[in-house]
């Protein structure tokens, strides 16, 4: 009997994909790591998030389930150890799963237990991303500084943080004998802010070659201005963007050599079997565009929802190029699937191990992303100190601009619908960065009803799952009778 595939599964935080090459022809960014890893395997182009936020984007394609469909819309509601997701699908088959670091956006207490079989840092004296975390001095910076943009500039050399960390813990377990098969998840933070990198990253980008950010036309969703004004982010001057995007790059390459010591360490020691590779993000990041920087709750731009994914290994197309519409909620039952491995859940997430023998197939007929909030639940929004202290007072001053919102994106256009604002609509293949609103002109409002009809289908489909486990309706009590 052959053996089972082990896979390395890499997962970037706040990535934007026209950052790298072979997603974006014009990006001045060198990432030779991830163009080597892409040289293996297949790059998809048309790859979305589900939602915009690290907690419920990762719940999301853990589970294959939407934010929706379980509530999983704060960055508090983790996955909880009775809810299923793929690294328990992983391990109750017979892989031994193991999860290097501990990031904190993902399980709630006793989930992990359940999901993997090693969790956290080589080094004992780490215990989570809390232990990275140095509060700045001084008192919060006024708007309209490149400090409320989330900068803090060039880093100290030498300093271990959180990705270095987590990458020295992935060298050291690939270094060891280990049970096969096996899956090595690897969740980073690079290149989620504060922007800031350490030498030779910082250089490595003259800020005057820097494109500058996107805007948009047409109406745009109410907190644009808002988080603009608050933070002073309107106020900001060209060259301040240019050195922001700057470091950004300088992360983002950074990020690549932490991949390139992934591969040769897997290179470099005898794992045997097949190994695949799957590299994406958890979202983007605004990085200037509509004048802002970060992401928000209720963002569902292309910016922030468009992500990069790579799988290579053996027997897949080599060098290859996908534009199928993907979503996130894909990519584990896809590696699943190449394992021969079937998940016992319900879900929505579909393989598409097909796209990566022929990257010419399609897969889906169009893929959604979702955010947001109702009224009724301002109470449950995030309260965040500085640098996030006026975002989240934001919410909370105004939580209708941080309403429920469902994006649903075809080959040809891109719907958005928000719960307290206007629609917007994007002519996808003439405006691939969405950044020219056409909702509202009469030329178009057949389409928007069309599209509107496809959100509430896919709205109605997908609303809840039927736990499978069917209880027994009458089932013994052990309670003493009445009288």
């Amino acid at each position: 009997m052959a053996k089972r595939p082990n896979f390395v599964v890499i997962v970037a935080d706040q990535l934007r994909v026209d950052c790298l090459p072979g997603f974006n022809d014009q990006t001045p960014v060198r990432t030779p790591h991830l163009d080597r890893l892409a040289a293996q395997g297949v790059r998809f182009g048309q790859a979305f998030t589900q939602h915009s936020v690290c907690s419920p984007s990762r719940v999301s394609f853990l589970s294959g389930r939407y934010p929706h469909v379980g509530g999983h819309r704060t960055l508090q509601y983790l996955l909880t150890e009775d809810e299923p997701n793929f690294l328990r699908t992983f391990r109750d088959n017979g892989y031994h799963v193991v999860h290097a670091g501990a990031r904190g956006d993902t399980f709630a207490a006793g989930a992990a237990e359940r999901s993997v079989h090693e969790h956290g840092f080589a080094d004992p004296a780490l215990n989570d991303l809390r232990d990275f975390f140095r509060p700045r001095p001084g008192a919060p910076a006024p708007g309209g500084s490149l400090e409320r943009a989330h900068y803090e500039g060039e880093k100290p050399a030498g300093q271990v943080g959180f990705d270095e960390a987590v990458i020295r813990t992935a060298e050291a377990w690939l270094a060891k004998p280990h049970p096969e098969p096996w899956v090595l998840y690897i969740p980073l933070v690079s290149p989620h802010p504060p922007f800031a990198v350490e030498q030779p990253w910082f250089s490595l980008y003259p800020r005057d070659a820097i494109a500058l950010p996107r805007h948009g036309s047409g109406p745009q969703p109410a907190f644009h201005a808002e988080l603009a004004r608050l933070h002073g982010w309107d106020r900001l001057q060209a060259q301040h963007w240019q050195e922001l995007r700057a470091v950004y790059f300088g992360m983002v390459s950074y990020l690549d050599s932490l991949v390139g010591r992934v591969m040769a360490s897997v290179q470099r020691h005898p794992l045997g079997g097949t190994t695949y590779t799957a590299f994406f993000s958890d979202h983007g990041e605004y990085l200037g565009d509509y004048g802002l920087v970060e992401k928000w709750p209720a963002g569902v731009e292309e910016c922030l929802v468009r992500t990069p994914l790579i799988i290579s290994g053996p027997g897949l197309a080599k060098g290859a190029q996908s534009d199928a519409l993907i979503e996130l909620i894909d990519v584990f039952p896809t590696l699943l699937d190449l394992a021969g491995v079937a998940a016992d859940h319900p879900h929505y997430g579909r393989s598409f191990v097909g796209c990566l023998q022929d990257p010419l197939l399609e897969h889906r007929d169009a893929v959604f992303s979702e955010g947001g909030f109702r009224e009724a639940e301002s109470d449950l929004l995030e309260r965040g100190g500085y640098p996030y202290d006026l975002k989240s007072q934001l919410q909370h001053d105004q939580p209708r601009s941080v309403g429920k919102v469902v994006a649903r994106r075809d080959q040809q256009w891109t719907y958005v619908w928000r719960l307290y604002e206007p629609a917007q609509l994007f002519h996808r293949p003439s405006d691939p960065h969405e950044q020219h609103n056409l909702a509202g002109l009469a030329q178009y409002a057949a389409v928007e009803r069309a599209l509107m009809e496809k959100v509430l289908h896919w709205q109605v489909e997908t609303a809840d799952l039927i736990d499978p486990r069917q209880q027994e309706r009458f089932a013994a009590v052990a309670l003493p009778r009445p009288g």
